[in-house]
This record gives C-alpha cells, sequence and structure tokens, in this order.
C-alpha cells in the first residue's frame, strides 16, 4: 500500500502558521509529515535567511500531530554530530509517542556552510562523514551499547538513555547519487529518498539500489522507497513556488488536471515508489493539497 506524505519547508513561515498546516495536513488523512535541514531559504541567496531549525520543528510537529509518521528529510551530516542527532531523535520519538523517523544526508547547500563557518569538505568526504555517521546513528537507536572509531566519528562504550519508542526507529538516508550514496541506503537504510526527478529516473534509481542491495546481501524489500515531488496544477503556482529553480525542478512536480495528477502518481508508483511525498513551501495552497488528498481518496478526518 502506497503512503502518501507532505514535505513541508520551514522557510517564510512561524511557528504558529505550521502548527496550523500540520494539523490540516494529518487531517487530509496524510500518512507522513517531514520538514527539512536549512538554515537559509530554498533560492540560497546570501538576503534569504528567513528559516526555522529542523531540530525544533521536528520536535514542534510531534509534540502538534497525534497520527501521522514525523521524519526530516535530511538532516545533514555536516551541521550536527550523528550521536547529538541520535539523543534528539530519541526524544522527538518520545514526544510524538513513537512516531519519529530521522534522514541523514551528505551536505550540499555549499553557502549555509560558509556563512555558518562549517567547513564544506569534498563530496567524497561528506560522504565518507554520511557513511560513518549512518552507523553511529543506527548503533545508538538500534542497540544498547555502540562503539565506534572511523575518521571523522567516535565514540566508546556509549549509551542513549532513555531508549527511544519505537524498537527500530527508522533510519532514512536522502539523495540520488547512485556510486557512494544508494550503496550506503543499501547498506544502513530503512527508507531511502530522493527529490523532484521523473518517474523513470526513480525507476533506475531503485535498480541500482537493488544492484547494491544484492551486492552487501540486503533484501531490497527492507528498503522503503520514497520520492519528494511538487504540486502546482498551473506554469504560475510552479514559479512562485520555486523560483528560478523551476526549471530544474518541473520533471518531479505534478501538473495538470486531477486525473493527470493521479495518474502520475501512478507512474511513480509503478516504478518503485512506497512513498510519495508532496514538497509544500510558503505561501502555504492548502486548498490545492486538499484537491489532491480528494483525488486521490484520502479519508478526511
Amino acid at each position: 500500500m502506497t503512503i502518501f506524505g507532505v514535505h513541508v519547508g520551514l522557510q517564510q513561515t512561524s511557528t504558529h502558521e505550521l502548527q496550523q498546516v500540520w494539523r490540516r495536513i494529518e487531517d487530509l488523512g496524510f500518512g507522513w509529515i517531514s520538514v527539512w535541514d536549512h538554515f537559509y531559504g530554498a533560492t540560497l541567496r546570501p538576503d534569504d535567511a528567513d528559516c526555522l531549525e529542523a531540530v525544533s520543528m521536528h520536535t514542534l510537529l510531534a509534540a502538534t500531530t497525534t497520527r501521522v509518521e514525523v521524519g526530516c528529510l535530511v538532516y545533514c551530516i555536516g551541521y550536527r554530530h550523528p550521536a547529538v542527532l541520535a539523543k534528539a531523535i530519541t526524544a522527538i520519538d518520545q514526544v510524538s509517542g513513537g512516531r519519529a523517523a530521522i534522514g541523514l544526508g551528505a551536505g550540499w547547500a555549499q553557502l549555509e556552510y560558509e556563512i555558518y563557518g562549517i567547513p564544506f569538505a569534498s563530496a567524497g568526504v561528506r560522504l565518507d562523514q554520511l557513511e560513518e555517521g549512518v552507523q553511529v546513528v543506527r548503533g545508538l537507536l538500534h542497540d544498547e551499547v555502540t562503539s565506534f572509531s572511523g575518521e571523522w566519528f567516535q565514540i566508546t562504550e556509549a549509551r542513549n538513555e532513555p531508549r527511544p519508542v519505537q524498537p527500530r526507529l527508522p533510519v532514512w538516508i536522502g539523495g540520488g547519487g547512485e556510486k557512494r550514496t544508494l550503496r550506503i541506503a543499501a547498506q544502513y537504510a530503512d527508507g531511502w529518498n530522493v527529490p523532484f526527478i521523473a518517474p523513470d529516473d526513480f525507476a533506475h534509481k531503485c535498480r541500482v539500489l537493488d544492484r547494491h542491495c544484492e551486492e552487501v546481501g540486503r533484501d531490497p524489500r527492507a528498503i522503503r522507497r520514497a520520492v519528494n515531488v511538487g504540486l502546482a496544477f498551473t506554469e504560475e503556482s510552479l514559479v512562485q513556488q520555486f523560483g528560478n529553480i523551476a526549471p530544474y525542478v518541473k520533471p518531479g512536480v505534478l501538473m495538470g488536471n486531477n486525473t493527470q495528477v493521479v495518474e502520475r502518481i501512478g507512474e511513480y508508483v509503478a516504478a518503485g515508489a512506497d512513498q510519495v511525498n508532496i514538497a509544500l513551501r510558503a505561501p502555504f495552497h492548502l486548498d490545492a493539497l486538499e484537491q489532491f488528498a480528494q483525488a486521490l481518496g484520502l479519508g478526511v478526518r
């Protein structure tokens, strides 16, 4: 059964508005809500800094909702030590009553790194950090005692107490890199997420993930696969939401009438998507989201 979720950006909004939006999403019958991890808005302009912090908003999301799975797609491993993230997501799982999920990524927003004084390493180093970091997070979330000695992260007989509510809190990997990211997902992830790609590209990456799973001896069915897509019934809405990056994300944006949108969703499911998330950002057009929910036959609460 396909899970439908909403991925909510934290730019140009308020905590009060977010709570209203999250409650409405839950009422519309979606099964997942996630936030992003950025310090600046999606344009990544130096003057576009109106953006709320992710761990705090993830916690607020957990406290505001009662039913949906609550995640972050994805925390940047370069911004926070993985042991600290494991402690944070454990608390969020307790706040939510066992509904939390954590996503991890290698990071890419060079402007944020530089402005906040965080070293922006090469892609290879950032992926090395991701591969080490996900092992630290998994160990602290899933095991009673964890030791890890890597180049970037070291922990010694570390405990994470009190424990998460869930005996196996889901760990996601985000990104579409076929050589490293998908291999890391195959080896360590419970879920994999990629944003704004067309169904045929998603199907290709699923095949790559399957091959990596075979190589590491993992059942590919053990990894939940999700795609983040935009929702813009018109070209005007597309540009309003995504600005200058609209042409780049358009292959992964649902457009047209209700029938066309539902058909496009079917293409993603046929391509291997277990979960489809609508990427929503302010100004929030909840009428369009409600129209989408009705087209899918989600139950309004």
